[in-house]
């Protein structure tokens, strides 16, 4: 097919998605699927409720509802989710929350969104994470709106808020501070904006300043969220995208991974880390963790005949070398069994992955990815 062609049709097929999500937001449609509730509550569940403040990499269906290009709410996305239908995740199945949901008893977590608001549909947790989100508030925003760090932390707000005229001040603060907060952000602080070098911004950070600068947000937003009584956080690093299929096909280096890329990314990692032992120690009852993506997705990607993973440079989905080309846009670019690759799409990994990864945010049963602890000790801790 001619490439002006293929963009022609690229270009139609993500307009009319952008043109439907406005209509169906004006129209009140329920048409977008949204996915089971996932197992019935254990009465053992081991924390009240699981929030998750994130980008792409742990949403469960935010941008459904918002006009932008970063969507997964058309097949293949969900093709092997427990629905078998797209969801928003931007997965062919699971994505990393939806796995430690069932750790910890837990529902799989609805979107912000996705919800009508109830107390009853929000006290066992609530995901707002956004594809596209950043640090940075104006990160991703060539893609179309998206909820950023700083507004994902108002809609808890608002969500806390509610819980206090509902349930009253005691109840809420305690239901809060024995939860779990994932959060699960950053990258596109680096694939939208520090990368690109949008407003020249390498010129004026060099990348260990930027990561600094990037961590002082967050710490400010973790401050944030510990004055209304939250205390189990588990903060997740950067993932390898050196390694990713965009990278790997815009950098030509013959499957070899952008080191210069994964530097930044070890970095950011470092200086993440550093800061949670320093808010561990500042902030009294505090229990956050930090999770190393990069070590984790290193340890499947060096070891991936270990894992059974075949692919670990191509994409499942996608077009052009590595299929890091073109975003996953139709089945028909999707290879047939997704269980064997580490890459589901340009930046995301397979469900398969997510497991692994999962895994070791729970108790490390791969490799160790968490410091001081992992997830399962933490929640074993009664504040």
């Amino acid at each position: 097919m001619p490439i002006n062609l293929l963009l022609l049709l690229l270009f139609t097929l993500v307009i009319s998605t952008i043109f439907n999500a406005s209509k169906a937001l004006e129209l009140g449609s329920t048409s977008i699927s949204i996915p089971p509730a996932g197992p019935p509550i254990s009465p053992a569940a081991l924390v009240p409720a699981l929030f998750i403040i994130g980008d792409s990499s742990v949403d469960c269906g935010t941008n459904n509802y918002l006009g932008t290009f970063a969507r997964a709410d058309r097949l293949p996305y969900g093709r092997d989710f427990d629905s078998h239908q797209p969801t928003g995740r931007f997965s062919n199945g699971r994505i990393p929350v939806d796995y430690l949901a069932l750790r910890l008893g837990l529902p799989f977590v609805p979107s912000y969104l996705g919800q009508k608001g109830n107390v009853k549909d929000m006290i066992q947790g609530v995901n707002y994470a956004s594809a596209g989100a950043g640090i940075i508030f104006s990160s991703g925003s060539e893609l179309g709106q998206h909820i950023s760090l700083i507004q994902q932390i108002q809609q808890f707000t608002d969500t806390y808020q509610q819980f206090i005229l509902s349930m009253g001040e005691n109840v809420t603060a305690h239901l809060i501070s024995n939860s779990v907060f994932y959060l699960s952000i950053g990258i596109n602080d680096y694939i939208h904006y520090y990368l690109p070098n949008v407003s020249d911004v390498q010129n004026l950070y060099l990348p260990w300043s930027f990561n600094q600068f990037l961590a002082s947000n967050v710490r400010r937003e973790i401050k944030n969220l510990y004055n209304i009584n939250v205390r189990k956080v588990v903060l997740m690093g950067m993932a390898p995208i050196g390694c990713a299929p965009h990278y790997l096909w815009k950098y030509g280096r013959n499957g070899e991974c952008v080191e210069e890329i994964n530097d930044m990314i070890l970095e950011f990692n470092f200086v993440m880390r550093y800061m949670v032992k320093m808010l561990r120690q500042e902030l009294p009852d505090s229990d956050i963790i930090f999770c190393d993506m990069y070590e984790g997705s290193m340890d499947i990607i060096q070891n991936h005949e270990h894992y059974g993973f075949d692919f670990t440079t191509d994409a499942c989905c996608g077009l052009g070398k590595y299929k890091g080309w073109i975003m996953c846009i139709s089945p028909e670019m999707a290879c047939s069994n997704a269980s064997n690759h580490i890459w589901w799409d340009q930046f995301h990994p397979t469900d398969a992955v997510n497991a692994i990864l999962a895994d070791n945010v729970w108790n490390g049963l791969h490799t160790k990815m968490c410091y001081p602890m992992n997830l399962e000790d933490m929640v074993a801790t009664k504040l």
